[in-house]
């Protein structure tokens, strides 16, 4: 079953940023390059994205699906906009779209899904 498994929230001050949910939330927060960092606890996991060009205007849920090619044919298939095609990232591939409330969102694949 798909399910909600990351947020990803524009920073503007990554450093800022990730400093205040390590010590509010005593998250533990890994660095993927100067502008971007994440939780790993695999869960529901939270990142980071201080590229400016990169990040969303709004916090972005993410929704990991088991193929992330059929989850874009059927998004596709109901007209709503793709915002993003799919990438890769590490860790996975994803790509963005719109719902029909105007929401951006992702739909993700892990690179190694646990049964």
């Amino acid at each position: 079953m798909a399910r909600p498994n990351f947020i990803e929230l524009p920073a503007r001050d990554l450093a800022a940023s990730r400093n205040f949910f390590e010590r509010v939330f005593g998250m533990t927060m890994t660095p993927f390059g100067p502008t971007y960092a994440c939780t790993l606890s695999g869960d529901v996991d939270i990142g980071l994205q201080a590229d400016q060009a990169e990040a969303t205007r709004a916090p972005l849920p993410v929704i990991e699906v088991k193929d992330l090619e059929a989850t874009l044919a059927a998004v596709t298939a109901t007209g709503a906009p793709i915002t993003k095609p799919i990438f890769s990232f590490p860790g996975g591939r994803r790509f963005h779209f719109l719902d029909p409330g105007g929401n951006e969102l992702a739909a993700m694949r892990a690179d190694v899904v646990p049964e």
